[in-house]
């Protein structure tokens, strides 16, 4: 009996080197980054004049580069107070702490269990009567552990696909950072732009004010017809109406921006100040970096490897699952003996479980594993796609609209020249007011659309930078 009873002993040990040196195997493929398009230039930067030095978006926060302090100011709020960044904030806490969950699984568990029982046990006497049972204690503790052998991969395939989802979610908070600063960056400079638009409106009707006065005045005098007085009239009394809207577009991105910084809108106010049209040189990347430097690709990427290693974990059911428990513990009708060495008692052992017949639904799940694998691979190229499609855009948009400025600087002096010249003419009786009207008129859009080219050009750079990655950058 001496001799067998080491064997037994040993038995759980070898199980548990067993279960150690099996957990090395891990079914399920391999990784792989899955392979995109191959982009080695942009074919609307040519000639693109790039800013330098080059790397100016990894030096600081892009918005920077428009070099307004306001600006600066309230896109810093964004990161902090905009609610949408809040809730990736919290999305990317919560894929950290199942990271933690799923890595625990690969550690055995230990628990402790205690109670205590009084009981009386009731007797029959020898003639039929009844008896007064017998009462007493029980003091039970206990104390256990248990742990599965990570045979066949799936706890550590289960870490795995949590930490790349965690990677996902980090690459989902700095995209929705990144949009919530791009369109705040969007939303002030419209504002802006709409107050120069405003100061612009303010000096184009002292002009209509003065035609009102001026026709006025030659009506009184029977110069000129009431048509022209009611002409000058409508002209002024469009170009107001013209101007509030101003106001009502102004205070709806006052508020919008007011919920990006996290403000109620009535708590928040943003005073006119004169407009900086400055367009920065947005530095361009080179192409094939852009997989790195866009946080929704690298989103897409490790979603891609979260669903490869769940076509590993679901093929892990068709094997055998392993698990190890020991426990020790007494019972005893006195407390004083609880922990006494003559009471322990102990148990190790090894079970094992095997799936026989499920009717398919293994494969099933294994299939759709695969297929959700080739979906994110999809989404990935797609996004690839996307991101490309977007930065040749905007620099498209980029070079077209530096040329239309030149020929809106173009028609905006030659509307102006018109305008006076005809203000002379009439004034000298040689043309009617409904002439003055029209040249007014186009010289007054022809204002307006310089000042909202020169405004698309800035929007225009935002949109780049957002298209290029803004500052982020994807960890190897």
């Amino acid at each position: 009996m001496k001799k067998t009873l080491p064997r037994l002993q040993s038995w759980p040990l070898m199980a548990l080197a067993a279960g150690l040196l099996l957990s090395g195997c891990a079914v399920g493929p391999n990784y792989q980054r899955p392979a995109s398009v191959d982009v080695s230039h942009f074919k609307e930067a040519e000639g693109w004049v790039a800013a330098a030095p080059a790397d100016a978006l990894d030096r600081g926060p892009w918005w920077q580069l428009f070099n307004d302090p306001v600006l600066d100011q309230l896109a810093e709020r964004v990161a902090v107070s905009n609610q949408n960044v809040a809730a990736a904030v919290a999305g990317y806490a919560q894929a950290r702490a199942l990271v933690r969950e799923q890595r625990a699984g690969l550690f055995p568990t230990v628990t402790f269990d205690a109670g205590a029982n009084r009981a009386r046990s009731g007797g029959a006497g020898a003639s039929g009567g009844s008896s007064i049972g017998r009462v007493g204690n029980s003091f039970q503790s206990s104390i256990g552990a248990s742990w599965e052998p990570d045979v066949w991969g799936r706890l550590r395939r289960a870490a795995d696909s949590a930490g790349a989802n965690a990677q996902a979610s980090a690459a989902d908070l700095a995209s929705a950072t990144l949009s919530a600063q791009g369109e705040l960056a969007i939303n002030y400079l419209t504002l802006r732009q709409l107050d120069a638009q405003r100061t612009l409106f303010d000096s184009t009707l002292a002009g209509f004010r003065r035609n009102v006065e001026i026709t006025q005045n030659r009506y009184s005098a029977g110069i000129a017809a009431k048509t022209d007085l009611l002409q000058a009239q409508t002209q002024l009394a469009n170009a107001e109406t013209d101007q509030l809207g101003l106001q009502r577009q102004r205070a709806q991105l006052e508020h919008a921006i007011a919920v990006l910084t996290g403000e109620a809108p009535a708590n928040f106010t943003l005073a006119p100040q004169e407009w900086k049209p400055q367009v920065p040189e947005v530095p361009l990347v080179v192409a094939s970096t852009l997989l790195q430097r866009r946080p929704d690709i690298a989103a897409a990427e490790r979603r891609v490897a979260a669903a490869n290693e769940q076509i590993g974990i679901t093929r892990s059911a068709y094997y055998p699952s392993l698990a190890l428990g020991a426990s020790a513990g007494s019972n005893v009708a006195r407390l004083a003996d609880l922990f006494a060495a003559s009471t322990n008692v102990w148990s190790v052992g090894l079970s094992a479980a095997q799936l026989l017949f499920n009717a398919g639904a293994t494969g099933a799940r294994v299939d759709g594993a695969e297929a959700a694998h080739q979906r994110a691979v999809a989404n990935y190229r797609q996004t690839v796609l996307a991101a490309f499609a977007s930065v040749e855009d905007q620099l498209s948009a980029s070079r077209v609209l530096l040329a239309q400025l030149e020929l809106r600087r173009q028609a905006s002096t030659a509307a102006d020249q018109v305008e006076q010249q005809v203000l002379n003419r009439y004034r000298s009786g040689q043309v009617g007011f409904t002439e003055v009207i029209t040249v007014q008129a186009t010289a007054l859009s022809a204002r307006r659309a310089l000042v909202q080219g020169l405004a698309d050009r800035q929007t225009t750079a935002v949109a780049l930078m957002q298209a290029l990655g803004g500052g982020w950058r994807a960890e190897p």
